[in-house]
């Protein structure tokens, strides 16, 4: 039987064009990783309005005020895990830009970098110090009783606990990606995280390592976050715009400030092993974190594909407020993606606008003589840690 002849001349051919492909295809990346890329984050202008400790208020000045219905100034409270410069990633995909387009008064919360000194701030620090005379300030200078309050994963747990602790100061509460319930098996993190000792790592380590963390979370799905990914790079390095949104979120991803040690500690115990937040068990300083007593419009969204905050760790939570007004909103999409896709940037920041400016016709938010009240007063520190109610200071 006469064998099958083996087209040799094709594939030689075909080999030649293709190497000849590779070729330009290296040579038109070489080209644009060794010339100018612009992979900066968080180039929207803004000022710093406030200080206390290592802590800012950065403050981004609406294009148009109230254009989208919105006059109510918005807090948003970033997580302690990573940058609050997510917001503000890059061109074309900036919340912090669709938020300013669509005239939102925004205020934006910039935890800093923690320090050893810092290792003994607790939660309550957090929430009822730095977030309360924030808050406070806000108030202050906008003569407003209450402002909307919008939290991002850990930091919408501290909404959460402060919404409880202070509902008369949150006129529309807002959550994202935010995990209230703990008691699941959905991701990986939350199984990890009811089995590790956190106190023999915080005894150890002070502060909770940015990097330790970071490569955690690379654990968590190590074929495609350490794989795949710098495999579709290598496929695309021939393209500008990818090698530099690439670069831009790979700044970012490893832009891991450490989490303060006490925190650290009580945020795993409490919550993820104890899981006591969602049932209104949780207590800062004494106060018990009572979730009936958020009855302020609760907007809750979180993603379908998340695997940091699974849809079972923060559906949970608006069937366990007082309010009478809340809503959940799933997208399709996973724990960044809600912030820098094209896809849920045409959804996110809309919805949340158009839900705030409906609250906004219906209520009114009164204005106060808190601008005539005297600073916060200082109290006397604490176990060694700054002071938790220190007065403001303001940049202008």
């Amino acid at each position: 039987m006469e064998q099958p002849k083996i087209p040799v001349d094709t594939i030689l051919r075909h080999l030649a064009d293709d190497a000849e492909k590779v070729q330009d295809r290296v040579q038109k990346a070489s080209d644009i990783l060794l010339g100018q890329l612009d992979t900066s984050i968080a180039s929207t202008p803004y000022e710093t309005v406030y200080e206390e400790d290592r802590v800012k208020l950065k403050h981004y000045a609406p294009v148009t005020v109230g254009k989208g219905g919105v006059t109510t100034p918005l807090l948003v409270v970033y997580a302690l895990i990573n940058r609050e410069t997510m917001l503000d990633l890059q061109p074309g995909r900036s919340v912090v830009d669709s938020f300013q387009k669509a005239g939102v008064d925004l205020y934006m919360i910039d935890w800093g970098y923690p320090t050893r000194k810092d290792r003994f701030l607790t939660i309550d620090d957090h929430v009822n110090g730095y977030m309360d005379n924030i808050i406070d300030f806000i108030r202050q200078r906008t003569g407003l009783e209450k402002i909307n309050l919008m939290g991002i994963c850990m930091g919408g747990s501290f909404c959460v606990m402060y919404s409880a602790l202070h509902p008369e100061k949150i006129k529309n509460l807002i959550t994202t990606v935010c995990p209230t319930n703990f008691d699941t098996d959905q991701g990986l993190l939350h199984v990890w995280m009811r089995n590790i000792d956190a106190d023999r790592m915080i005894d150890a380590f002070g502060n909770m390592p940015g990097d330790m963390m970071n490569f955690g979370f690379l654990l968590l799905n190590p074929a495609r976050l350490m794989i795949d990914k710098y495999v579709g790079f290598m496929e695309n390095m021939d393209n500008k715009t990818f090698v530099e949104n690439f670069i831009r979120m790979e700044k970012w991803i490893f832009d891991s400030p450490d989490v303060p040690g006490e925190t650290f500690r009580q945020f795993v115990k409490d919550c993820y092993q104890k899981n006591l937040l969602i049932k209104s068990r949780m207590k800062l300083d004494g106060k018990r974190v009572n979730l009936k007593k958020i009855t302020m419009p609760v907007l809750n969204i979180y993603g379908q594909y998340d695997h940091l905050v699974p849809p079972g760790a923060a559906d949970v939570l608006t069937s366990k407020v007082g309010s009478t007004d809340t809503e959940d909103l799933c997208l399709d999409t996973g724990h960044i993606g809600i912030y820098v896709s094209g896809k849920t940037q045409k959804e996110f920041v809309p919805k949340i606008v158009k839900w705030l400016g409906e609250r906004e016709k219906n209520s009114t938010a009164p204005k106060t003589g808190i601008k005539d009240k005297k600073p916060v007063p200082k109290k006397a520190p604490q176990r060694a840690r700054p002071s938790r109610k220190a007065g403001p200071k303001s940049k202008r």
